[in-house]
């Protein structure tokens, strides 16, 4: 099908069932990183010292802006592989892995050669000093090696996501996800190691994962196919990844300043914000399942330039992940007490938990349209209007953080944070039908 530009259209159908075999491994998926995070918590919350506590969550901050920063390789290499398999352009793709793979291992090795500075400015910056300090740098010097394997990992998990393999992507999580965990119980409870085996157990995980996504890569590329990006995909491939990579910075601010907010109003604080986020992305985890579903076939559509594909994939996840967020929400305020018990054994944080869980609670609701957005822009490599979103999104969470934190404390902190997730479902929400307009335009650029 040819439209009058000259565009060729390759029409195919989106079903619940196309939906559903995206999302639901990727839920699993999903489900089972949050799970890590929360079982880490958990076993160093076994040893019953909140300092321990404080300086794996301080810890996790930088590595949250360090990865979760260069998150947008994973996020790019989906839409620019989702696009190339509606193109049906196998050259395409392959060249596109490529750029990614250089922009990770370049990436990678640029944080080892600096960790030592790193961690020390995001200490300073979290205000974590003392005790508190030295546990995050111990378990910090030891995960931070990780870096190159995480970064490819992004990668693999991205080329593997845009292909559509969905239950591929959910055994290489699977794999990298019980290792760490397995690792984390080895290294902190049973050999007695604490925080040094807890960072320890991800840089194992993350090479050994690593090595498998390599392999899995040389068996399902066509050699003849490899060819380096010319000047047009290199620069549109760095302008995609910059602007990707802006955006999670912003989101990553935004979360990162909530912990360390959580800090400056006290350890039994920043310990009980601490368990309710790591149960929150939990329950996340099941709406990136449908956010992931978005990525790879609005991507597809884009690629395919089929407009009713399109349209299909915003009515099929927006209904479905509106129907999981209500069904997370429920399941929260069913076990959020019990999952506290269980993660965090001291009374005074249990109960400081208990009193904020509903602001947890409700934060799926009130995302949902956030998080499902974001898988529609990465798959259609909206990424110019996605980072100016986002920090329009941010601003805003800052100026009601200003107000809201002085008057009602760390109440005002969870609904500067609900605000936050909230004007991002509406931004993104009501750009949509522009961008969609200008993409399938007749006159738009392939």
């Amino acid at each position: 099908m040819e439209n009058t530009a000259g565009r060729v259209s390759r029409p195919f159908q989106v079903t619940n069932r196309q939906v559903f075999t995206i999302a639901l491994p990727m839920m699993i998926a999903h489900f089972s990183t949050p799970l890590v995070s929360l079982a880490a918590t958990g076993v160093v919350g076994q040893l019953r010292n909140e300092v321990l506590i404080g300086g794996v969550a301080l810890a996790a901050v930088i590595f949250d802006v360090l990865f979760t920063t260069f998150n947008f390789l994973r996020g790019a290499t989906t839409g620019f592989t989702a696009q190339a398999v509606g193109a049906g352009d196998r050259r395409q793709e392959q060249r596109m892995l490529l750029g990614g793979i250089l922009i990770a291992l370049s990436a990678g090795l640029l944080i080892l050669l600096l960790h030592v500075p790193i961690g020390h400015l995001g200490l300073a910056a979290l205000d974590a000093d003392g005790p508190v300090g030295d546990a995050a740098w111990t378990y910090y010097a030891w995960r931070v090696w990780s870096a190159p394997f995480a970064l490819f990992n992004f990668v693999v998990f991205g080329w593997v996501i845009g292909r559509g393999e969905a239950m591929t992507a959910l055994l290489l999580q699977v794999v990298l996800n019980a290792l760490n965990l397995f690792l984390a119980f080895a290294g902190v409870l049973w050999l007695g190691y604490g925080l040094a085996g807890a960072g320890a157990a991800s840089l194992i995980a993350e090479g050994m994962t690593a090595v498998i996504g390599a392999v899995l890569i040389l068996r399902r590329t066509d050699r003849e196919l490899w060819e380096w990006p010319d000047l047009s995909a290199l620069k549109r491939m760095f302008s995609v990844n910059r602007d990707m990579m802006i955006r999670s910075f912003a989101l990553l601010i935004g979360l990162s300043f909530f912990t360390r907010q959580s800090g400056v109003l006290g350890t039994d604080i920043l310990a009980a914000n601490t368990v309710l986020l790591r149960y929150y992305f939990l329950g996340v985890a099941f709406l990136d399942g449908f956010a992931t579903a978005a990525e790879q076939l609005a991507g597809r559509a884009v690629g395919a330039f089929y407009r009713p594909a399109f349209e299909r994939v915003i009515k099929l996840t927006t209904l479905w992940g509106v129907a999981m967020a209500l069904a997370v929400s429920a399941v929260f305020f069913l076990t959020g007490p019990m999952v506290v018990a269980l993660i965090a054994p001291i009374p005074e944080t249990q109960a400081l938990a208990h009193t904020y869980l509903p602001y947890a609670a409700i934060m799926p609701l009130i995302g949902v349209i956030a998080f499902q957005m974001d898988g529609v822009f990465i798959g259609a490599t909206w990424s110019r209007e996605m980072r100016t979103l986002m920090l329009a999104s941010l601003a805003f969470y800052f100026a009601a953080w200003a107000v809201l934190q002085p008057l009602f404390g760390n109440h005002g902190l969870w609904i500067a944070m609900l605000l936050f997730q909230g004007a991002r479902s509406v931004f993104f929400r009501l750009t949509l039908p522009k961008l969609a307009d200008r993409t399938f335009s007749p006159a738009a650029s392939p």
